[in-house]
């Protein structure tokens, strides 16, 4: 098993923390992980995206070229990736942010209302979480209960606090991909 995983947004959409927490996550399971951040120039709300792979052997490349997994927080990440996705794989798509249509017929499309979801728990921050809890249903590349302990490792001492909204938000991510798991492409 090999999934490579690309997560793409701006600043502030909590793409960086969202491949962190998947990455600690396939290393809590005792799997190989790589995870490389890439930046925009832009002091905020620049590009922020990041690349995962895990796998049960070594990663010969840490840089996810061909992601399996495309994850996408605004419609710019999904005009710039869609087309890198290997055929077959997945677009996982935070709907309340992006209106763009995919165009590629060859690869399965799941979209969430992340933002809308996220302010129903009651705190818009956690939108990257409901997407995350949404990847661990669909793919399987880790379990949830390793994501949820890996807020522990991720998250910084001072925001320990919000661990249970995060908490939250990856199981109602993860019961809406659920609900959806069999439905067709866009």
């Amino acid at each position: 098993m090999i999934e490579e995983v690309y997560i793409a947004g701006f600043g502030g959409q909590g793409a960086l923390s969202t491949g962190q927490l998947l990455a600690q996550a396939g290393l809590r399971e005792g799997k190989h992980v790589s995870y490389v951040p890439f930046y925009g120039v832009e002091k905020r709300g620049g590009m922020a995206n990041c690349g995962v792979t895990i796998s049960d052997r070594q990663v010969s490349s840490p840089i996810v070229t061909e992601p399996t997994v495309l994850v996408v927080m605004n419609n710019q990440s999904l005009l710039r990736f869609e087309q890198a996705v290997v055929p077959g794989g997945l677009i996982l798509i935070n709907s309340s942010l992006v209106d763009s249509p995919v165009q590629r017929k060859d690869v399965r499309v799941v979209r969430i209302k992340a933002n809308e979801e996220a302010e129903a728990l009651g705190d818009a921050r956690v939108a990257n979480n409901i997407i995350l809890g949404a990847l661990v249903a669909l793919t399987g590349v880790v379990s949830l209960e390793a994501v949820e302990k890996s807020l522990q490792d991720v998250l910084p001492e001072r925001h320990h606090k919000l661990i249970p909204v995060n908490v939250k938000a990856l199981q109602r991510g993860f019961e809406l991909a659920a609900a959806c798991k069999n439905s067709a492409s866009e």
